[in-house]
């Protein structure tokens, strides 16, 4: 049997082989469990930003380019200088913590390339930082409205960068630092606003226990005033005998005068 005709598949086979290996690195290409991938097509079409691969090995052709993606959640912590409503300066540490969609890395890379954290999500948040405490004093900011500052911040970040493809999960404000006399002057009148409020406590509470114990005579004055207007000299009289006559029937040794008392009541006389 002539195998010299099968020479040509097998140069054919080996060459195959010996590109695909030498290439594998270009037309392989893994993409791990938190991470997406786009390829950009250089001679039909450009950016596929549609087709998102997914985790596990892929392919394409060697003169194509993949870029890969890592969208697990990520934290960046921020510190900055911002001015309240008055023009004063405070020092603000704030931490954020986000990832970009999914399947809308394609449209992320089209825009901002990998270095979308830099040039997108850094930005529009230090940017709404400043947008948002400028409209409160530093007062506010420091002690009564910190939350609500903190909730704003939050919001209008997501608004920004959900319009850009990035989920923002959360926004916290770590410290606020002031200037130490103003510092100092927020927490003295904080703490005169509590004696105000606990003094103003104190004065309620007297003249509601005050109210009670008015409440309270005044019934026991009308009650008083009722059971006097009740009563009658006969009611009385009659009262006593039924009294004296309870007395009389004890086993003590006692005399009773009818009428001998004062009022016409009878007079108890006895040992015990």
């Amino acid at each position: 049997m002539d195998n010299r005709k099968f020479l040509p598949v097998v140069i054919v086979v080996v060459v195959g082989l010996i590109l695909i290996l030498a290439f594998s690195s270009s037309i392989f290409f893994n993409v791990g469990a938190t991470e997406r991938a786009v390829v950009f097509y250089k001679f039909s079409g450009g950016l596929d930003k549609d087709d998102v691969k997914t985790p596990g090995l892929n392919f394409k052709a060697p003169w194509n380019d993949a870029f890969i993606y890592d969208v697990a959640e990520k934290t960046q912590e921020e510190s900055m200088d911002v001015l309240d409503r008055n023009g004063l300066s405070i020092s603000v540490d704030v931490t954020v913590r986000f990832h970009p969609m999914f399947l809308r890395i394609g449209y992320i890379h089209e825009r901002f390339n990998r270095d979308y954290i830099n040039r997108l999500v850094i930005p529009e948040v230090r940017s709404t930082v400043r947008q948002v405490m400028g409209r409160y004093s530093a007062e506010e900011i420091y002690s009564t409205k910190r939350s609500e500052v903190e909730t704003a911040i939050k919001n209008e970040s997501v608004e920004v960068l959900s319009g850009n493809n990035v989920i923002m999960t959360a926004l916290l404000i770590r410290s606020i630092n002031l200037p130490e006399k103003i510092k100092q002057a927020i927490e003295t009148k904080l703490e005169q606003e509590q004696e105000a409020l606990a003094y103003q406590f104190r004065l309620e509470r007297e003249k509601s226990e005050a109210e009670r114990k008015r409440i309270m005579a005044e019934g026991e004055a009308n009650a008083n005033n009722i059971v006097n207007k009740s009563l009658s000299d006969k009611l009385l009289k009659m009262r006593g005998i039924e009294a004296t006559l309870e007395l009389s029937k004890s086993p003590n040794s006692k005399i009773v005068i009818v009428g001998s008392g004062e009022d016409g009541l009878p007079l108890i006389l006895g040992n015990n």
